[in-house]
């Protein structure tokens, strides 16, 4: 058996108390623990990155400088990224992803939400390097080109949880407001990057009625404010958009109370480790508490992409991770120790 304590993070906040574990199960939870614990620290659900794209993994071996511009880099179709995608072998964008798979199921995630790019080949490719791996997926698919096929359309969504798409000024507007509501009649997630690199036209983002949106760098305070009154949840990922020389207007995003997520991006450019990101807004944002931060990262993910919440309960998987309370690095991950190069 195993004995945590510290700070629980429960669906309603923090309580003083430990958890008890035996093999994959909690065991006891309470308050004060008869035995001597052997890890304490804040104990919180296994995270979920929020937003990845671990298609471009296999690029940062491919190219050691990438350009710090949005545009050049990443932006379809003519970006580095993409181009790079179409030539790429198959087994070559696999391995990148399951290397990253490998990173994030090391790390205690419970689950990702991947933008997937590539059409039904790029869900495919995704669900076969997942084979293997105890970790759970969002997918997001998108179609391969920048045009509505509404035949497409359907087809991805029979094998995915809804569409991610790249942003409103990639696509005609018509054509994103008949891909939105194609989904929404399926009743998937619709989702998309929003002003990240210039700022777009909120009302029609919001008029596509997104599950969520990615970013908003760009958005002013009348913007968020808009995405409030619409309870549209954002994800922000900091040090992706670092790299771009961006940053999310965290401040803001609270000033109007948003309900905000954490993702870390494209894997050619962050790692999936989620600890990282929350480290980030720890230390370069002052206007969240600790339990707004680790809420990011645990139970504002789970209710935006309809993962079931769960508090930490007798006879329940044992699906935590021990956190220590001044680095915010794991230091148990459900069922064993970290060690210090992996924290």
């Amino acid at each position: 058996m195993i004995c945590l304590a510290g700070r629980i993070l429960g669906i309603d906040g923090f309580e003083k108390g430990y958890v008890i574990i035996k093999g994959r199960k909690i065991h006891e939870v309470g308050k004060i623990p008869a035995l001597k614990p052997d890890y304490k620290g804040y104990i919180i659900p296994s995270p979920i990155n929020a937003h990845t794209h671990l298609g471009d993994a296999f690029i940062k071996k491919k190219l050691r400088k990438l350009p710090r511009d949005l545009e050049k880099l990443v932006a379809p179709p003519k970006g580095i990224k993409h181009l790079l995608l179409k030539r790429a072998d198959r087994s070559e964008i696999i391995n990148g992803i399951r290397e990253k798979l490998m990173e994030m199921e090391g790390l205690g995630l419970a689950a990702f939400c991947d933008f997937r790019e590539g059409g039904i080949e790029g869900i495919n490719i995704l669900k076969e390097a997942m084979k293997g791996f105890d970790i759970g997926s969002v997918i997001l698919s998108r179609p391969r080109s920048l045009t509505l096929d509404k035949r497409e359309v359907e087809d991805l969504l029979k094998t995915s949880d809804g569409i991610g798409l790249s942003s409103l000024s990639d696509w005609n507007y018509d054509d994103a407001r008949k891909i939105a509501e194609i989904t929404r009649r399926r009743k998937k997630v619709f989702a998309m990057h929003a002003s990240e690199g210039i700022r777009e036209d909120i009302d029609e983002i919001l008029d596509l009625k997104p599950s969520f949106l990615v970013h908003l760098t760009k958005a002013t305070e009348g913007d968020l404010e808009r995405v409030r009154v619409e309870n549209v949840p954002v994800v922000v990922c900091p040090r992706s958009n670092q790299f771009f020389g961006l940053r999310p207007n965290l401040e803001l995003m609270k000033k109007t109370g948003i309900e905000i997520s954490v993702g870390t991006d494209n894997a050619m450019i962050s790692d999936p480790d989620i600890y990282k990101e929350i480290r980030w807004i720890r230390r370069n944002v002052k206007v969240f508490d600790l339990e707004e931060i680790l809420r990011m990262i645990t139970y504002n993910p789970r209710r935006m992409l309809g993962i079931k919440m769960e508090e930490m309960e007798e006879g329940k998987d044992a699906d935590l991770v021990v956190l220590d309370t001044k680095s915010l690095k794991p230091l148990f991950i459900s069922g064993r120790e970290v060690s210090q190069d992996e924290g």
